[in-house]
């Protein structure tokens, strides 16, 4: 430091002599008084540029209005993509000014429903609405949402959302809200079966009920929604795995059965990126929590609209020939405990050190 102290008296001091024997002594004044007024000047607007800078770092980079980029993992329009799109459309009427949602489409249009929300949590999207069958292979816990024995309100107050919160935001991911249910998943089928065995039958089916139907006997294949229909007309498949609300209605003329009772629940979630969660404002994420929770509470299986209009779907599809297979007694408690104890099982084995905590957590 003092070197340098040094170094700039013999500048200045060479400067000073010089401007004196030029310029004068009145000259030499004049030039200290505009130096001085420029240092200020520049010192002034370092100063400003360093708070300008600070401030941006510290505040949320979406501070205005925000529009998110959104996908779906089901085709636009169709039943089972519709709840998603309901909610974006309420998000986007109630956040003018806050946040938006740009929906970009839906699988397979987009690409595979199995990647999608993998896509989501690198950044290709910053929101999507994705069943949990879809995103396993991200989160293998992730079985779990549909297994619940609980509402969502009460996994809230448990701590089972919390448990898999943490789990998601290890995989760069922020669960909003589950925002629709469509109710209990069934057996559809070309012919009957008389009993819990599916030995003999080959089946579509999603990651949902894969470990429960095979363990039951059958062999499995793997499509995506709009094959379903093709491959139950050349009998490629004899049955599939679907929830009742969210069926498709032309899958009525080649589906001759409906097996009872259903088993787990038919979860759609809506789920954040999470870097681009965290560069929202307060007021953004509070808009988006409040659609979806107002979303997750109307979507409740147990309340009288959602019974009433399930028992409406199916009253048109026995209008339309379709028949209903029910277990009941041993066949009823043996179909539906296989249904849990596979599905458990799966999880625990892909995840031993969370599955047995979940399973306490979204059981009785």
């Amino acid at each position: 430091m003092y070197h340098f102290r040094l170094e700039v008296s013999n500048v200045f001091g060479s400067f000073r002599e010089t401007a004196l024997r030029t310029h004068g002594r009145s000259v030499f004044k004049t030039l200290l008084r505009e130096i001085a007024m420029k240092i200020r000047r520049y010192t002034i607007l370092a100063a400003a540029l360093v708070m300008a800078f600070s401030g941006l770092v510290a505040a949320p980079v979406f501070a205005g209005e925000v529009t998110l980029s959104g996908a779906s993992c089901f085709p636009i329009g169709s039943p089972p993509g519709r709840p998603f799109e309901a909610l974006v459309k309420e998000i986007n009427k109630r956040g003018k000014g806050v946040v938006q949602i740009d929906l970009k489409g839906g699988a397979p249009a987009i690409g595979s429903p199995f990647t999608l929300t993998q896509k989501m949590a690198k950044g290709a999207y910053d929101i999507v609405g994705c069943t949990e069958a879809y995103f396993g292979n991200v989160l293998p816990e992730a079985p779990v949402l549909r297994f619940s024995d609980y509402t969502y309100a009460e996994l809230r107050k448990n701590g089972g959302l919390a448990y898999m919160q943490k789990l998601l935001e290890a995989k760069g991911i922020h669960f909003i809200a589950r925002h629709h249910d469509h109710g209990p998943f069934h057996l559809w089928l070309s012919k009957p079966i008389s009993k819990p065995d599916l030995t003999g039958l080959h089946l579509r089916v999603a990651p949902v009920y894969t470990a429960f139907f095979k363990s039951l006997g059958a062999t499995v294949q793997t499509s995506n929604i709009q094959q379903v229909y093709t491959y139950m007309e050349n009998g490629t498949v004899q049955g599939y795995g679907w929830p009742a609300s969210g069926w498709v209605p032309a899958w009525v003329k080649v589906t001759k059965y409906r097996v009872e009772p259903g088993f787990y629940h038919a979860t759609l979630h809506t789920l954040a990126n999470k870097r681009s969660w965290n560069r929202l404002s307060q007021a953004q994420r509070d808009l988006l929590m409040e659609v979806g929770l107002e979303f997750e509470v109307n979507s409740e299986t147990t309340g009288a609209t959602f019974q009433a209009y399930l028992k409406k779907t199916k009253a048109w599809m026995a209008s339309e020939g379709m028949e209903t297979i029910t277990f009941k007694g041993a066949d009823r408690a043996k179909w539906l405990s296989a249904a849990s104890t596979a599905g458990w099982a799966e999880v625990i084995e892909r995840s031993p050190e969370h599955g047995p905590a979940l399973k306490k957590l979204f059981t009785k």
